[in-house]
C-alpha cells in the first residue's frame, strides 16, 4: 500500500516573488503532510538508506515514530546520530545520498527523506526546554578548532562522553560556512543555525569568538601551555581559488566566499547596515557548483541580471538538481559549454564585461566528467560590471605553517587517516580542512570519526 502513495509535495515561495527577498523558499511540511510522506516508508529490513547516509542516522526507526505521531521519539532517534537535524534537513544533497538509496525511487519517487529530518529538527527546535543536560565530566579536555558542521559534530559527541570541550571560533559569529557561506533563503540563521548551536551549549561546550588559531594563540599552545588533551582542527576550506586570467584584479571581481560572507555575515543586503554589497546591474557568476547557485540567486535578490557561466553542459553541473531548478525559476540565465578568458575593464578599473570562449566536450577526465575542449575562434562578450569566482576553494594554511609535525597534501589539506588521525599525536582534523571543499553532512560525519578518534586516543593515553 505505501508504495501507491505519491510523494507529498512541499510548499514554495512564489518564485517571482522569492527572487526579490532573502525569506526561507521552501516552507516545509505540516504536521499532517509530515505523516502522511512518513507513511510511504516501507520500513526495510536492509534500509540501504541508512548506509547511505554519512552520519548513518536510523532512517527508518525515526519516520516509524513518525508514522505513530511521536515526534519526541523520532527527534531522539536522529539526535543519536546527527546534532544538526534542522541544517542537513535542508541542505544535505539527499538526493545523491539517502533518498538517492531508497528502494521507492527504483520505480518512483523515494521517500522525502531530508523533509522529514527537517521536520522532526523544526519540531525539536520548538519544542526545547532549555534545560541543561547534565553529564559528568572525566576530567580531559578538548578543544575544537571551528564552529562549522565537522567541529560542531565532534564537540557534540564529546560533550556528551563527558570530556570539557572548548569551541574555537575565528569569526565573530558561530556556524563557520552554515552562516557565512549558505544564504538565508536555503538555512535562516537566527532561527535555524543559532538555535542547533543552542542545544550544543546545553551540553555545557564552551565556545569562544574571534579566536584565530595561528595568531591569537596555537595549536601547540593549546596542548603545550593551556592544558588540552587533544586537538580538533575543523577549520573548513575558506580560501578561494581563481581563475588566474587576465583581468581578475579589476574593480567588480569577486570570489564567491567574499560575496556570500559580506551578503550573509555582514548582512550586505540589508540597507540598515554599513556593510554594503556592490550594487551590480549585471552580474556574472563563473562555476557550476552549489556555490555557485547561492551566489547567483543572491545577486538576483540584490537587484541584479544574473548570469551563470559553466564549461561543460547543464548535464555535468555539480549543484544539487534541486538548486539548479530554483535557479531557474527564479529567472537566472544559464549559458552552458562556455569558459571565461579574460575580465574586461574599463578606462577607470572597473569590471564592464567578461570575454568568454565556446566550448565542447571531450572525453572523461578523472572526475569522470567529460573534459572541456575549447572551440578556436569562438570567443564573444558579456557585459557586466561584477564577476563572481564560484570555482571552489582550499584550505587556509595558517593552522600548518604555526603547528609543529602537521603534514598536508599538495592542495594544501591536512594529512589524517580516515578516523581523523594526522601526523601530531594528538591533533586530529576532519571536513573540508582535509577533504577541501565538500557537503555540510560529509564534514559532520569527518567529525564524528574524529570524536570517536579522540576518545579511544584518550582513554589509552
Amino acid at each position: 500500500m505505501a508504495e501507491r502513495i505519491p510523494r507529498v509535495p512541499v510548499r514554495e515561495q512564489d518564485p517571482a516573488e522569492r527572487a526579490t527577498n532573502f525569506k526561507e523558499v521552501c516552507y516545509g511540511y505540516d504536521r499532517e503532510e509530515a505523516l502522511k510522506e512518513a507513511s510511504r516508508c516501507l520500513n526495510c529490513r536492509n534500509p540501504r538508506c541508512v548506509g547511505a547516509c554519512p552520519v548513518h542516522i536510523s532512517i527508518p526507526e525515526f519516520i516509524h515514530a513518525l508514522t505513530e505521531g511521536d515526534e519526541a521519539k523520532a527527534a531522539e532517534v536522529i539526535s543519536r546520530d546527527s546534532s544538526l537535524p534542522s541544517v542537513c534537513g535542508r541542505v544535505c544533497p539527499q538526493e545523491t545520498q539517502c533518498e538517492g538509496s531508497c528502494v521507492l525511487g527504483i520505480k518512483g519517487e523515494p521517500v522525502a527523506i531530508g523533509k522529514l529530518e527537517r521536520y522532526v529538527g523544526d519540531w525539536k527546535i520548538a519544542h526545547a526546554t532549555g534545560e541543561k543536560t547534565t553529564v559528568a565530566r572525566n576530567g580531559k579536555k578538548v578543544a575544537v578548532i571551528g564552529s562549522g558542521p565537522a567541529g560542531l559534530a565532534c564537540a557534540s559527541d564529546l560533550a556528551k562522553w563527558g570530556y570539557e570541550v572548548k569551541v574555537f571560533e575565528a569569526l565573530h559569529k558561530l556556524g563557520g560556512v552554515l552562516v557565512y557561506g549558505i544564504p538565508e533563503f536555503r538555512l535562516p540563521k537566527d532561527r535555524i543555525v543559532e538555535k542547533e548551536i543552542e542545544s550544543l551549549k546545553l551540553l555545557d561546550v564552551e565556545f569562544e569568538t574571534d579566536v584565530i588559531v595561528g595568531r591569537t594563540t596555537t595549536v601547540d599552545r593549546l596542548l603545550d601551555e593551556e592544558g588540552y588533551d587533544a586537538v580538533f582542527v575543523g577549520t573548513g576550506a575558506g580560501l578561494p581559488r581563481f581563475m588566474g586570467i587576465e583581468g581578475e584584479n579589476l574593480n567588480g571581481v569577486f570570489s564567491a566566499n567574499e560575496y556570500l560572507t559580506r551578503a550573509n555575515l555582514m548582512h550586505g543586503y540589508d540597507s540598515c547596515y554599513d556593510t554594503p554589497v556592490f550594487d551590480a546591474r549585471k552580474v556574472v557568476v563563473v562555476g557550476g557548483g552549489n556555490v555557485a547557485m547561492d551566489a547567483v540567486r543572491t545577486a538576483k535578490r540584490l537587484g541584479a541580471e544574473s548570469v551563470i557561466v559553466y564549461r561543460r553542459s547543464e548535464a555535468e553541473l555539480p549543484a544539487r538538481k534541486e538548486e539548479v531548478h530554483h535557479a531557474k525559476e527564479e529567472g537566472i540565465e544559464f549559458r552552458m559549454l562556455t569558459n571565461p578568458v579574460r575580465v574586461l575593464g574599463d578606462e577607470k578599473g572597473w569590471v564592464c564585461g567578461i570575454e568568454c570562449v565556446e566550448m565542447t566536450l571531450g572525453e572523461p577526465d578523472e572526475s569522470g566528467r567529460r573534459s572541456p575542449i575549447e572551440k578556436e575562434g569562438s570567443n564573444f562578450r558579456i557585459d557586466c560590471d561584477a564577476v563572481i569566482m564560484a570555482l571552489g576553494t582550499s584550505p587556509n594554511p595558517l593552522i600548518k605553517s604555526t603547528t609543529k609535525g602537521l603534514d598536508t597534501t599538495r592542495r594544501g589539506c591536512l594529512v589524517a587517516d580516515e578516523e581523523g588521525r594526522t601526523t601530531r599525536p594528538g591533533v586530529f582534523a576532519g571536513g573540508d580542512a582535509v577533504t577541501g571543499a565538500a557537503t555540510v553532512i560529509l564534514a559532520m560525519g569527518a567529525g564524528r570519526k574524529a570524536a570517536r578518534a579522540i576518545h579511544e586516543y584518550l582513554i589509552n593515553a
